[in-house]
């Protein structure tokens, strides 16, 4: 009898130990995975995967092989390059991860970082207040003007302010200010179908379907080096568009309330001055291909 007592305690014990084994594990995977999904910058893997078009040159392009330090683009045989994949190297070259670029479409972006398909887009993206409301942004890593692009024998190049171009058709790359905040500034303005892409806008530009087209000032400076038939309307202050701080500020955007890789991110770009962007911005177009504006 005390030989079976004896059993059954130690059936007992093991059994008790074990359920507190199983219990034990279970809890610390969930208080972890918790604390992951809560305060993990999604760079635990080791990697930065960043979303852009690979089509908005200078900010991003598409090129055949890896020259001028371009960088593969995920699941293509492909490689990026640009003003945003030579800040991308920067941060994570910084941050000690691996670099990863997904090519998406500029619709696509955002609804990337907010699903988790991408850890961050770095794509040229103007810090908007709607924006915001969808995504967190980095502290800038850009300033950008805007400009307007017309053709040099174009009626309009010599305009010194949007009011001189009036009566003029023009368009702009959907879902930008440039498209939605801008052109309707312009009063008289024919105001066009969205296009696509930036090299769409450019291409509707140089042959002739617009007058002229609205972009920021890197764009415009990536075209004059592959279309030396267009020509730059930069105006003064007080002649221009209206638009606020947000509007000409470039971020990189990421998943709403991911403070940890806002504040890795942060640390990088706040030691960078605008001559730094600005030099940076430089090497991108000196070495754009002249097919990706």
């Amino acid at each position: 009898m005390k030989k079976l007592m004896k059993v059954l305690a130690a059936v007992l014990a093991l059994t008790a130990g074990l359920t507190a084994c199983g219990q034990t594990a279970a809890s610390g995977s969930t208080s972890g995975a918790q604390s992951a999904a809560a305060n993990g910058s999604g760079l635990e893997d080791g990697v930065l995967t960043v979303a852009m078009e690979c089509a908005y040159a200078p900010y991003n392009w598409t090129q055949a092989d890896d020259s001028n330090g371009a960088v593969p683009i995920k699941d293509s045989t492909e490689y990026a390059n640009g003003y945003d994949v030579m800040m991308a190297k920067k941060i994570a070259e910084a941050l000690g991860v691996e670099l990863e670029i997904v090519r998406s479409d500029w619709d696509s972006l955002i609804p990337a970082v907010q699903t988790g398909t991408v850890d961050a887009v770095i794509a040229g993206q103007s810090m908007t207040a709607q924006r915001m409301e969808q995504v967190d942004f980095s502290e800038p890593y850009f300033y950008a003007s805007i400009v307007c692009l017309t053709k040099k024998d174009s009626p309009y190049a010599s305009a010194k302010s949007i009011a001189e171009l009036s009566g003029g058709t023009c368009t702009a790359q959907i879902a930008t200010i440039w498209y939605d905040s801008c052109l309707p500034q312009i009063e008289g303005a024919s105001i066009q179908t969205a296009a696509e892409s930036a090299p769409a806008m450019l291409m509707a530009l140089e042959t002739d379907s617009v007058d002229f087209v609205c972009t920021d000032m890197p764009t415009a400076q990536g075209a004059l080096a592959a279309y030396p038939d267009m020509v730059l309307l930069s105006f003064e202050d007080g002649k221009g568009f209206e638009v606020d701080e947000g509007e000409i500020n470039i971020g990189i955007s990421m998943r709403k309330g991911n403070t940890a890789l806002k504040e890795k991110l942060d640390e990088v770009l706040s030691p960078m001055t605008e001559q730094d962007f600005n030099d940076l911005m430089a090497q991108a177009i000196a070495v754009q291909p002249i097919a990706s504006a």
